[in-house]
């Protein structure tokens, strides 16, 4: 939850693009980020892998009119519609990009190479046929913010009952960096987005911020197995919660779409 999810960045920037908003250099380079080169793999027409500019320009001739994020997680397969062979898929890797008015859907493979600090990232987005259906469990930008505001509370309240070094100035400290490298190095979201938008995924992903420092900064007074497993149990929620409104985020721009239509 604490970096952005590489579909997130394909679906956002892939949607500008669609739109016509940006261009296919620009959106490639937001979609690749700090990566050394994304591929695509399986795509209709193609024996190889491809890049991202061509595989864009052929899913949008393809019938492709927008793309959503599938954001999965054990036992909670948010975002994704079926078959079960790309639902396996994408339980696997965490994630997906689902095409709307195509049925078809992206899976990242990611492969490094080289010594620390300085590893080579490829990523390659395996095209699968998808079931066209509503995505499973993605709530409304609207119900999103107001669960998390709960959850941010929850989070807050859990963490300092179970006196977990994240719920104190150390956490605070970290958001804090986390916000100043966010404001420095990118936007939020692709141009086309709303506002509301914007503000549902900076939120979510301090609340996810906030369960990551949970789990990696030590136990706190949380010693005994039981209490860490009431720890877990409390906060996977408030966890499931961030991740539907990063859903619900990044589709924001197919869903107004739709009810608009």
């Amino acid at each position: 939850m604490l970096s952005e999810p590489r579909s997130g960045r394909l679906a956002a920037w892939g949607n500008a693009l669609l739109a016509g908003l940006v261009s296919p250099d620009d959106a490639v380079l937001a979609i690749v980020g700090e990566d050394a080169v994304h591929r695509v793999e399986g795509l209709p027409g193609e024996s190889a892998p491809v890049g991202l500019t061509l595989a864009l320009g052929r899913l949008r001739t393809l019938g492709a009119t927008g793309l959503r994020v599938a954001l999965p997680a054990p036992g909670h397969p948010l975002g994704l519609s079926g078959p079960p062979e790309f639902n396996a898929r994408a339980m696997e890797a965490e994630e997906a990009v689902i095409c709307h008015g195509a049925a078809f859907g992206l899976v990242p493979e990611v492969s490094e190479a080289g010594p620390a600090g300085d590893v080579h990232v490829e990523v390659v987005w395996h095209v699968l046929p998808v079931r066209e259906a509503p995505p499973a469990d993605v709530p409304s930008l609207g119900e999103a913010e107001r669960e998390l505001a709960e959850a941010l509370r929850d989070a807050t309240e859990v963490l300092s009952k179970l006196d977990v070094a994240g719920s104190g100035p150390v956490a605070e400290a970290a958001i804090d960096a986390y916000r100043a490298r966010a404001e420095r190095g990118r936007e939020v979201l692709a141009p086309g987005y709303p506002p509301r938008a914007v503000r549902v995924l900076e939120l979510a992903q301090r609340v996810g911020l906030l369960i990551s420092l949970a789990y990696e900064n030590g136990h706190g007074a949380a010693v005994s197995a039981s209490e860490m497993a009431a720890r877990s149990l409390a906060l996977r929620p408030v966890e499931r919660t961030a991740r539907r409104a990063q859903v619900a985020a990044y589709n924001s721009v197919v869903e107004e779409r739709e009810r608009g239509r």
